[in-house]
């Protein structure tokens, strides 16, 4: 695998309006094909070495149904992760939702909600006018989550939020996986 490949994932599904689903009624809400359903994801990258085989894991709920997601790459970084996540996430999203996307990287949040504006005015380059790192990756995330609307929340990594300890732990099955071979 190339150090541009994008990691194949891993989906554990659930009959679910996350997975476009058309016809179902949302309770007093009419056809959720005519209205954006809310999404909430939580998102999490991990690596083991800095580069290192890496995995990236998610959860995404909405009006009471769930989805997993989680992929494995050989050799990465650990923002590389945390960014795939997010677009992984969004991607698997087949109607414009309004999404709040929960993630323990300030690196990705700062990110989506900060620096990305300046890059693009600026032609992908850094306020120092040094190119920006993961650039594909962050033109990925840009374009993914251009079909929603998306709130970007931060929370603490490893302080006990349930749907983030799934993410990570999603991640780091992802990575025993893929460096068994499986």
């Amino acid at each position: 695998m190339t150090a541009k490949a994008r990691p194949a994932a891993r989906h554990t599904s659930f009959p679910s309006p996350l997975a476009g689903e058309g016809g179902a009624k949302a309770r007093g809400e009419g056809d959720i094909s005519t209205h954006k359903a809310t999404v909430e994801i939580f998102c999490d990258g991990a690596c083991r070495g800095n580069p290192g085989p890496g995995g990236w894991g998610a959860v995404l709920r909405s009006k009471g149904h769930y989805k997993e997601l989680s992929g494995f790459k050989e050799r990465t970084t650990n923002n590389e992760m945390e960014l795939t996540a997010a677009i992984e996430s969004l991607s698997a999203l087949k109607n414009p939702s309004r999404v709040t996307v929960t993630t323990d990287s300030e690196y990705v949040m700062k990110g989506m909600r900060e620096w990305i504006h300046g890059w693009k005015k600026n032609g992908w380059k850094t306020s120092a006018k040094k190119p920006v790192k993961n650039q594909e990756l962050w033109q990925a995330l840009s374009a993914a989550a251009a079909r929603h609307e998306v709130d970007w929340k931060w929370v603490r990594g490893h302080a006990g939020h349930p749907e983030n300890e799934r993410a990570d732990a999603l991640a780091n099955e992802a990575m025993d996986r893929g460096l068994a071979g499986k």
